[in-house]
């Protein structure tokens, strides 16, 4: 009696795992289609612009410093003094440009978290609304968890989280 009750509380988990609904969402197929996706590319579209218009003006101003220091270091006339003046302030221009371009990248990347995080968070509140709504046990977002197979019983719930979402 022991043994098969032994058996029975081994065998209860398998049993469980043969009844549990489970379902897989593409977020990322979902994401693409959002009408709001394309308003966050064009403002981040508009600050990279903007940023990439600056930097152009830092890299003049570079180009117009390296011009100069050239026409001076051939100089041989030229104190010292001032051709060590003019080594610094390239390197001055050169930092400058690399502190811009660091800044700007990281500008560019907190806006873009700020703006797709309402994005991402609407679709998990879809994605848990259908899963609330199918009854699912476990749903699995293969854009975030790449999965190697799945088995006919799992159930693709992207068509119901667009729905949701009014993408359909």
């Amino acid at each position: 009696m022991k043994r098969f009750l032994m058996i029975a509380v081994a065998m209860m988990p398998l049993m469980l795992m043969a009844q549990a609904r489970i379902g897989v969402v593409n977020s990322q197929q979902i994401f693409d289609l959002m009408p709001e996706k394309q308003a966050a590319e064009a403002q981040l579209k508009t600050m990279s612009d903007r940023y990439h218009a600056e930097y152009e003006l830092l890299q003049a101003e570079f180009n117009k410093k390296y011009a100069d220091y050239q026409t001076v270091a051939t100089d041989a006339s030229m104190p010292e003094t001032i051709k060590e003046r003019r080594v610094h302030e390239l390197q001055e221009s050169d930092k400058k440009m690399r502190d811009f371009e660091r800044k700007a990248a990281d500008d560019l990347a907190a806006r873009r978290a700020a703006l797709t995080k309402p994005i991402t968070d609407k679709i998990q509140n879809a994605i848990r609304t259908a899963g609330e709504q199918g009854a699912f046990d476990l749903v699995l977002d293969t854009a975030v968890t790449p999965v190697a197979y799945t088995g006919p019983n799992t159930i693709d719930i992207t068509p119901m989280v667009m729905t949701l979402l009014g993408l359909k």
